[in-house]
């Protein structure tokens, strides 16, 4: 009886010992799907990265431009609030008396000056034409790395300054590259000068004061 039973029974053991295969290969086959999902994540974190560091690229491009265009509008303001008021000083003031605004202290006179701002230099107008329009073209290669907001006002103002008196250096008398600018605001015991002149100067010192701070066109702050 025992005999029959061990022989009637041994058909249940390969049944057991092969679902324990079964087992294995789905634990087999959930591990290797884990093994893939942890192989796609860093790519997928990777790709996350380098999509952020895509979005932040352009935005470097784009600041620099929106100061190039802080620049030239500066730049072209201050050329047509100079090119204007010589146009008028010339029509209305020139060859007429001085007018005054605050007594003595103030006025406006018409006066054509050969030489650099403020009068000085006046046997060297070409020289300084050629120094006009050698920091126009600084100033116009030095834009391409600007991104620094004061920098572009300031540089602004030096461009629009050098391009109004540079015009008055070409097209007036008493030839090209030899005219005379026109000047027209006179404080007392002081120099004649015109807004040009005024735009240069203004230029001048917030470069020197962006200078003394440490802040370079490009953006950056350096310290000695």
């Amino acid at each position: 009886m025992a005999e029959a039973e061990r022989i009637i029974g041994t058909p249940d053991i390969p049944e057991a010992a092969g679902a324990e295969p079964e087992q294995t290969d789905q634990s087999a086959a959930a591990g290797e799907r884990s093994d893939a999902q942890g192989a796609q994540d860093p790519a997928g974190s990777q790709g996350s990265d380098s999509g952020s560091e895509e979005a932040a690229a352009p935005a470097e491009p784009s600041r620099g431009r929106r100061r190039i265009a802080v620049l030239f509008t500066v730049a072209v303001l201050a050329y047509a609030l100079d090119l204007i008021s010589k146009m008028i000083v010339v029509a209305k003031l020139e060859h007429h008396e001085p007018i005054e605004i605050i007594g003595d202290w103030l006025r406006f006179e018409a006066i054509r000056n050969a030489g650099a701002a403020f009068g000085i230099g006046e046997a060297f107008t070409v020289i300084f034409t050629v120094i006009a329009a050698a920091v126009i073209v600084v100033i116009a290669r030095l834009a391409r790395k600007l991104y620094s907001l004061p920098w572009a006002i300031a540089l602004g103002l030096l461009l629009g300054g050098a391009l109004g008196n540079l015009t008055d250096r070409i097209f007036r008398a008493p030839g090209v590259f030899e005219g005379a600018v026109v000047d027209f605001i006179a404080p007392k015991h002081f120099a004649v000068f015109n807004l040009a002149d005024s735009a240069i100067v203004c230029g001048g010192i917030l470069i020197v004061l962006l200078s003394f701070r440490g802040l370079d066109p490009d953006g950056t702050v350096h310290k000695d």
